[in-house]
């Protein structure tokens, strides 16, 4: 039996797969980002997600006896990333962990260029690492790792600090020790690299003690949650692409060659000799449960609020929506892109604004998937995975929008699954990752474009482009507002 955790940003999954790779049982419990005021600042509790997995382990009625028929063979984490836990000496979080959402870091971020020859998002792990040494010196100081955030989990679990690197072509995404040294921060405070399937360590009597996961089940590296989705939908072979759907959305292409356009992230594939072309969006169903949310619908469920939107005709009566609620990574890059309806008028009612986003989140793949062909690159099908992959509605939208057909992995938690795989390939029962990716992804349901909206979303999307290009300045100048503070 594989033991499988997911920490995202609004739930921790958690799954036990078989040794054939069937998921036996699956389990999930809320986890919340903390409140903030200032848009670039996203953080979360990593002392919750310890909480929530004690939960989850119950839920999951873990086998406890050793060496009895079903036990726990070993545990594979994934996690939201990039997203930054400074640790203290004996393990503990020392402040709020920095999420993927968080972009602070803009000068940081810039300071990393300068050193490194090439662009840096604020959201990723050094310009997070390089503000706390910036503006908390003393939490700085005190902090023994830097840990992203699967990683803290299993130093949680282990007693081991690790970080997950697919390649040595992958570390400087993540930090080098020259960098490091070159900012003037502590190489030692960053954890050494470790590939994954790879062993972290052995799970320790105090874990044991709270989660009920026996101590000395081996524990093997996972990696992000991005990584995980890639084997969890065999996206495997050249020509491939997934749709990682949940609070943000990531679109993985598997490609044979890399590219030079700074629009996308060009990454070392976790299968050897292939290349990573992603996109990346910042608020695609989280931008869906904040409407819900504001609306005063929050505690309807999401069947209902699409049975809603099936009264709104495709277009949402010419409104567009720009999802944008945390600046926006991919294709953009920009930090201080803000959400915007654009359109409204006293004829538009909370329906017409609820299809908008949803809409809107499928123009941002479109958006992703149209830079990769500009790239010359062969787009075909989307693999979708995640929670908005369980909507037929919203797959049926995306389909309609990127004029891509949708197919929908029986097991929607790729996450969990592409962790299975690299825990059935560490213990020996598959030859390779690929090898257990392509024996354990099966497709369950596809969704076809209607052929007969296309000129209907084509135009549509070219406004959509449009509208950030002509409100791209007043962002960067609302950015420059000072915020009064309440009181």
């Amino acid at each position: 039996m594989i033991l499988t955790f997911d920490i995202g940003t609004s739930v921790l999954k958690g799954g036990i797969f078989d040794s054939n790779g069937a998921l036996v049982r699956r389990a999930e419990v809320p986890v919340h980002l903390k409140n903030r005021k200032d848009p670039l600042v996203h953080e979360a509790d990593a002392n919750n997600w310890i909480t929530a997995l004690a939960l989850m382990t119950t839920q999951l009625e873990l086998p406890a006896a050793e060496g009895a028929g079903g036990a726990i063979d070993a545990v594979v984490v994934s996690g939201n990333g990039p997203t930054l836990v400074p640790v203290g000496a004996r393990g503990e979080p020392l402040d709020f962990a920095m999420t993927w959402l968080d972009r602070r870091g803009v000068e940081e971020a810039r300071a990393i260029a300068e050193v490194t020859g090439r662009y840096v998002d604020p959201a990723f792990y050094l310009p997070k690492a390089l503000w706390i040494y910036r503006n908390k010196p003393a939490l700085y100081r005190e902090t023994r790792h830097f840990c992203t955030c699967p990683d803290f989990i299993d130093l949680y679990l282990t007693g081991t600090a690790r970080t997950v690197a697919l390649s040595e072509q992958f570390a400087p995404y993540i930090w080098t020790p020259e960098t490091i040294e070159k900012l003037g921060m502590d190489p030692g405070k960053f954890p050494a690299f470790i590939r994954p399937g790879q062993a972290v360590g052995e799970v320790r009597q105090e874990a044991q003690e709270v989660l009920g996961i026996p101590a000395g089940t081996p524990v093997f590296a996972g990696g992000p949650d991005f990584v995980m989705t890639l084997l969890g939908t065999a996206t495997v072979r050249p020509g491939r692409v997934c749709d990682r759907a949940g609070t943000s959305e990531g679109i993985n292409l598997c490609a044979e060659r890399l590219i030079d356009d700074r629009r996308l992230l060009c990454l070392p594939h976790i299968i050897e000799g292939y290349t990573n072309i992603s996109g990346v969006i910042s608020t695609s169903g989280k931008a869906l449960s904040w409407f819900k949310t504001i609306s005063g619908r929050g505690e309807l469920d999401y069947e209902s609020l699409f049975e809603d939107i099936c009264q709104v005709p495709p277009g949402s009566r010419s409104l567009l929506f720009l999802p944008y609620l945390a600046g926006e990574r991919t294709p953009l890059w920009d930090p201080y892109a803000r959400g915007t309806f654009i359109g409204l008028t006293a004829g538009h009612g909370c329906k017409e604004m609820t299809r908008a986003v949803v809409e809107a989140i499928g123009f941002a793949v479109r958006d992703v998937i149209g830079v990769m062909e500009e790239n010359g690159l062969e787009i075909g099908e989307l693999r979708v995975t995640g929670g908005q992959a369980r909507s037929p509605l919203w797959n049926q939208i995306r389909a309609d929008i990127t004029q891509r057909k949708i197919l929908v992995p029986t097991v929607e938690d790729s996450e969990l699954l592409g962790a299975a795989c690299i825990g059935l390939f560490a213990l020996g029962r598959y030859r390779s990752l690929a090898a257990a990716s392509e024996s354990l992804v099966r497709i369950g349901r596809s969704f076809s474009p209607n052929p007969e909206l296309r000129d209907l979303y084509d135009r549509l999307f070219e406004l959509y482009r449009a509208s950030y290009r002509g409100l791209r300045d007043v962002f960067s100048q609302l950015a420059g507002v000072p915020m009064k503070e309440e009181g």
